[in-house]
């Protein structure tokens, strides 16, 4: 235990108070922590942390990660403290830490769980140092904050101590080449199979030349975008020595390692998500039953896919990170395998909650040609950037007789309530979801549309 000093104890007591002030008003997940910080900038450095500390980060997917690595700790017995408010920088993992600790400077948990903000983390890490750090993927997110992933990778980088074990979602190259030649890294991956093409079919592909020499990389198949099995000819790097894999997936299981694990999430990147949850226990020691068990009733309770009725319509909102073209792909794929008759809404109000821009120039980077499908019988384009949506879809073979184009999030949404519109899929990100959601009643997590209301055959 280290020992604290006085301006210590009066730093914790001080995110203690303002985070009770906060919680009055309803806000101060991330000011508490850096009021503490402005009054003793090294206070993390002398709180006593569990001696399990699992660090998640990643452009795609920490949240959920994180959630569903807390639900196995718990069904194995364990207490936990994570950042269960999503605030990820370095004022917010203050908060949470500070705010967890006793007056002694003591987190009194088994594990630390701590999701990081991906251009966070070599701040949040100079002050202690994960057990495992799992980092789930880097794609094209935020590029008026973040740049290209490339820029990301250095940043992440610098957050990675010598004493760390590193989790690393092996099919994505660029993530994996932070364990190349590194001993003691795990990696996760979903096999493939032989329907999947080599051939990258988005707009674009970052997943073209080798991270570690630059050289070109063959695939063997791919899962999406860039994500799949590689080979660099040059250097030898590769996907490789993956140890936790998913070898088969179906409509409401997957086969992890040999166990087969319900699996009630959408999309495959959830996939991703889980395997890395299933890692980090694994190798915890904790590859049990309760952890199956844990993962297969998992359900997301950070609002990333919620069920709705809208007048006599149910549908599904999909949250798809703005300025996050791989996070909207994956949407998209969802709405494809649906194959019954459906309306997809696309909502861009605010491009961001956090600062201003009105950079629309990642729209081009979604494959929204996906969206030209038959049993789609109107596509819905809203907010303040309807038109830079509409602009984007001109250049696809969509049929622009299904596009209605609809300034008002208001408008659009109160003219579902009046038509058979099959299944109702909105496309959007957290700065405008509540918007959507207000014209509807949200159902359950765990609710399950009946399909004679969901959509009929397409004959």
């Amino acid at each position: 235990m280290f020992d604290l000093k006085f301006k210590d104890k009066i730093a914790i007591l001080v995110c203690k108070f303002v985070r009770a002030v906060g919680k009055a008003v309803g806000k101060g997940s991330s000011l508490p922590g850096a009021v503490a910080l402005k009054f003793d900038g090294d206070v993390l450095k002398r709180i006593s942390l569990p001696k399990k500390i699992i660090a998640v980060t990643g452009s795609n997917g920490k949240t959920s990660t994180v959630e569903m690595i807390v639900a196995s700790l718990k069904a194995n017995g364990l207490t936990v403290a994570y950042n269960s408010e999503g605030a990820n920088q370095l004022d917010g993992v203050a908060t949470f830490i500070l705010c967890n600790s006793n007056m002694k400077g003591v987190v009194d948990k088994d594990v630390l769980v701590v999701e990081a903000d991906e251009q966070s983390a070599r701040h949040i890490f100079k002050y202690f140092t994960p057990t495992l750090y799992v980092i789930n993927n880097l794609y094209r997110d935020q590029l008026s904050r973040n740049g290209h992933p490339e820029r990301i990778f250095g940043i992440i980088k610098e957050s990675i101590a010598d004493g760390v074990r590193l989790v690393l979602n092996a099919d994505d190259p660029l993530t994996a080449s932070f364990g190349f030649g590194r001993e003691g890294t795990v990696y996760f991956g979903v096999a493939g199979n032989e329907n999947l093409s080599a051939e990258c079919d988005s707009a674009y592909d970052d997943g073209a030349f080798c991270p570690v020499c630059n050289a070109r990389l063959e695939y063997g198949y791919r899962l999406y975008n860039h994500i799949g099995s590689y080979l660099c000819k040059k250097c030898g790097f590769k996907r490789d020595n993956v140890k936790y894999e998913v070898t088969d997936i179906k409509e409401n299981e997957i086969v992890l390692n040999g166990n087969r694990i319900g699996f009630k999430l959408l999309g495959l990147h959830n996939v991703h998500n889980m395997l890395a949850a299933y890692s980090v226990l694994a190798e915890l020691g904790y590859a049990t039953d309760a952890t199956v068990d844990a993962l297969s009733a998992h359900i997301l309770k950070s609002g990333r896919t919620v069920s709705f009725k809208i007048g006599e319509n149910y549908g599904t909102l999909l949250v798809s990170k703005h300025e996050n073209s791989i996070a909207y792909d994956r949407s998209i794929d969802v709405v494809s395998n649906y194959k019954k008759p459906a309306t997809v809404v696309i909502i861009v109000d605010a491009v961001s909650r956090k600062y201003f821009t009105s950079d629309t120039s990642w729209l081009y980077d979604i494959d929204f040609e996906k969206l030209d499908l038959p049993f789609i019988n109107n596509i819905i384009l809203a907010g303040k950037y309807c038109y830079d949506l509409a602009e984007r879809f001109s250049y696809t073979s969509v049929n622009k007789d299904i596009l209605v184009v609809s300034e008002r999030v208001d408008d659009a949404m109160e003219n579902l309530k009046y038509s058979d519109m099959g299944r109702i899929f909105i496309l959007t990100c957290f700065s405008d979801k509540h918007k959507a959601l207000a014209h509807c009643e949200v159902l359950p997590y765990d609710f399950e549309i009946p399909e004679s209301e969901a959509a009929c055959d397409e004959d």
